[in-house]
């Protein structure tokens, strides 16, 4: 016998998926199907229900991340830096991300993102050796190789800031499964690296087959700034080429870490949208607002 839902159940439901501390906005899709699809599993009672072990997972990456900026500080207090500062989330964000995409069939993630807190993807996404980030760092007068001689496999150095570097590796779960990743190196200019990343995607599909499931097997993942995000022409300009033949890349994972501050700019006198991913409504794209705290 099904149990009878009341009007306070149903509220209490809905309450909990649109008042709490993640907001998903889809209504304005114009595709039926899709909003549908949105609606069945984020007003599913068992929508972000983790069990203590998947909790304790994600615990662990955010405490990784959260060490990294802590040690930083206080070793580097006095070098420049574009520490996450209250974005630590991003982190276990990305890798849960990239986990559960593998877990689909992707094999390959290309990320391009700004100098804030790239040093910690770096280290706690991309496995980057931490030696040779705090080498980088410090900027010491040294044969390289001399601190680089116990670390296994190819990490190259552009010779450029440690800002600006990317690097690439291979991975291999513990089932067997291998992806590679690859951090693409970018310029000072903001969100410059958006069609950098967008077109190597495409070469990469392209180079697998170019068929219907090599889109969703090469997956762009771009990390922005608020004030970037929607102040920045050439995000507009790169979204506006997602249904266009031949750059087309079966879509791509935006990440915007909102710090409420552009620079030196607060959001009323840097954009006229409430939310600075509104610019994702006008290509039909579904938001999700993820309270970092």
């Amino acid at each position: 016998m099904k149990q009878k839902v009341t009007l306070r159940m149903v509220l209490n439901q809905l309450q909990t998926t649109y008042c709490g501390t993640l907001g998903v906005e889809y209504m304005h899709i114009n595709d039926p199907e899709r909003c549908n699809w949105i609606r069945e599993r984020v007003e599913n009672p068992r929508f972000l229900k983790y069990d203590n072990e998947k909790k304790l997972h994600i615990y662990e990456r955010l405490c990784f991340a959260d060490t990294f900026e802590n040690f930083l500080a206080h070793k580097f207090n006095t070098t420049k830096r574009f520490d996450l500062d209250g974005g630590e989330a991003i982190v276990p964000a990305l890798k849960d991300g990239i986990d559960r995409a593998s877990e689909l069939g992707a094999h390959s993630f290309i990320i391009g993102m700004p100098h804030r807190g790239r040093l910690n993807v770096l280290a706690n996404v991309m496995r980057k050796p931490m030696q040779l980030i705090f080498r980088e760092i410090v900027e010491l007068n040294c044969d390289s190789n001399d601190h680089s001689k116990n670390i296994k496999g190819e990490w190259g150095s552009s010779g450029d800031v440690k800002y600006h570097l990317g690097t690439s590796m291979d991975r291999t779960y513990p089932d067997g499964r291998h992806i590679h990743l690859s951090l693409v190196a970018n310029p000072s200019h903001l969100e410059c690296v958006n069609p950098v990343v967008v077109g190597k995607a495409r070469a990469k599909q392209y180079y697998c087959g170019n068929r219907p499931e090599d889109m969703c097997n090469v997956v762009p993942i771009l990390l922005h700034g608020d004030a970037a995000f929607a102040g920045q022409g050439v995000v507009y300009e790169t979204m506006q080429l997602a249904k266009v033949p031949d750059f087309d890349v079966g879509g791509i994972i935006h990440v915007v870490v909102n710090n409420q501050i552009g620079f030196t700019t607060n959001p009323v006198h840097s954009r006229s949208t409430p939310y600075c991913s509104d610019i994702g409504k006008a290509f039909g794209a579904p938001i999700l607002h993820c309270n970092g705290d």
